[in-house]
């Protein structure tokens, strides 16, 4: 499973404003590795810069220096519509002058190809495939005279997940879509404003935490301080896995620190699913809290056995056939001396397609663990994401073709055992009716097609520019 994407805003006129927007984005560099970008204004105008890699491969001091102001908003990408190329990268600019727009966006828009269509009939152009800019062109679309208007006409016609950091030349929005599918949350920062998608990004340049943004609200912040706009909405749909996988530990989505929330995931997989063994292990690093959960629950003594490479991250390097041949093991190294000979309780956060699971199955084994019970911390995942998770399709998922059964024979494990969703959502603590977990019941939200495509937007590359770097 792949990560959604992060996006910060600053409104902050006596800080370094790009340089705090970097700073949080490295601290959630973990929601998208393929590009990173941050949009200043100084008043007058918006400038961009934008680029493939990884946060501190994209910026230095230079290129930060440039981007000058006292608003600014940043975005981390994996890409969930639109190639991964850098012509996509945002944040997008769109308009010119007083009416340009910056934005970036952590979500997926379901109906993008139909307003694609529609603002192309209308004259507007794109220079890139991603819905990003469909959203950007439908704001400047609307007839509303002032932005918090046009941003509300735009939210009428959107239809799937979006949370979204935009500036103007002379103020900072932040807009959460009626379900409400990834998070937002507001800051303060010495009497400055910071928006960002997880509330460690605030820990991590000192601003405390003030409240997470409503699910179908806008805030715009200016010189006449934080201004809301909201509507009503009818059902709530927070995405699931932003509590199994994607958030960070450290992390608190609607009061729930993930930590603790996935230690007691770990917790009911031990009275769910109890084994005799001898030792209890996660994957690092997404399931170590649960394994720990595990651990404490059920009485077994816990220990790493996976050594995570922690450096290993995007590169544009292709490696020859012998290190493509080590598979898993470029991620994960095991401790044979802990491993031998042992019954282990391996805890981990989910199965997709099955590709590395028995992987680490075999890596295990291989190191001399004599049984192997993998306890998974999601539900089976049945029904792909349409709402900014880029996962699979349905015929690739192994739970949505396979029997439980079925599936432990194929990674090769012992036993296996997934949490149950009412286990779930206890573990979580908070209303079954607070979630989107479509992919593990079908019940999508809002109507989708079953089949989606992320390319669908995507233009002759001859017809793309190629700067990485835009300003207006």
């Amino acid at each position: 499973m792949h990560e959604s994407c992060a996006v910060v805003g600053v409104y902050a006129p006596n800080e370094d404003v790009a340089r705090l927007t970097f700073f949080a984005l490295f601290a959630l560099q973990h929601r998208g590795q393929e590009s990173s970008g941050i949009a200043t204004t100084d008043g007058n105008r918006i400038q961009v810069y934008a680029s493939m890699g990884l946060v501190n491969q994209v910026f230095n001091e230079d290129s930060l220096g440039q981007l000058t102001g006292n608003i600014a908003i940043g975005h981390n990408r994996y890409s969930t519509r639109g190639s991964s190329r850098s012509i996509n990268t945002q944040p997008i600019i769109v308009g010119k002058g007083s009416k340009a727009i910056a934005v970036a966006h952590n979500g997926n828009i379901v109906n993008a190809e139909h307003l694609h269509e529609e603002l192309s009939y209308q004259g507007y152009s794109f220079r890139t495939s991603t819905d990003t800019e469909v959203i950007a062109n439908l704001i400047i679309s609307s007839h509303e005279k002032d932005w918090a208007g046009k941003i509300r006409y735009a939210m009428h016609r959107l239809q799937g997940a979006y949370s979204l950091t935009l500036l103007t030349n002379d103020c900072l929005f932040g807009v959460r879509d009626p379900l409400g599918v990834r998070p937002l949350c507001l800051g303060n920062l010495n009497g400055e404003w910071v928006l960002a998608s997880e509330t460690c990004a605030l820990d991590h340049i000192g601003a405390s935490f003030v409240r997470e943004i409503e699910p179908g609200e806008i805030v715009a912040i200016s010189d006449r301080g934080v201004e809301s706009y909201r509507e009503d909405t009818e059902r709530r749909a927070l995405c699931i896995f932003e509590y199994i996988y994607f958030a960070r530990l450290d992390s608190e989505i609607n009061g729930r620190l993930l930590y603790l929330a996935r230690q007691a995931m770990g917790a009911r997989l031990a009275e769910e699913y109890p084994v005799e063994a001898d030792l209890v292990m996660g994957v690092p690093d997404s399931a170590t809290a649960a394994s720990v959960g595990y651990a404490i629950r059920s009485g077994i003594p816990w220990a790493e056995g996976l050594i995570k490479n922690r450096y290993v991250g995007r590169t544009f390097i292709e490696p020859d056939q012998r290190i493509r041949d080590l598979g898993v093991k470029l991620k994960f190294n095991p401790l044979p001396e802990v491993l031998q000979d042992k019954r282990l309780v391996v805890v981990d956060d989910s199965i997709v397609r099955s590709t590395t699971t028995p992987q680490v199955v075999r890596l295990l084994r291989k190191a001399g663990a004599k049984e192997v019970h993998m306890r998974i911390c999601s539900p089976p995942i049945c029904y792909p994401c349409f709402f900014g998770v880029d996962m699979a399709t349905r015929w690739e998922l192994i739970a949505a073709q396979k029997s439980i059964p079925e599936i432990r024979d194929i990674i090769g494990a012992d036993s296996l055992g997934y949490l149950s969703i009412e286990g779930l959502i206890k573990a979580i603590d908070l209303p079954s009716d607070t979630f989107c977990m479509a992919c593990f019941t079908g019940d999508y939200p809002i109507p989708v097609q079953i089949e989606m495509d992320k390319l669908a937007l995507e233009y002759k590359p001859s017809d793309r520019p190629s700067a990485a770097q835009t300003k207006r």
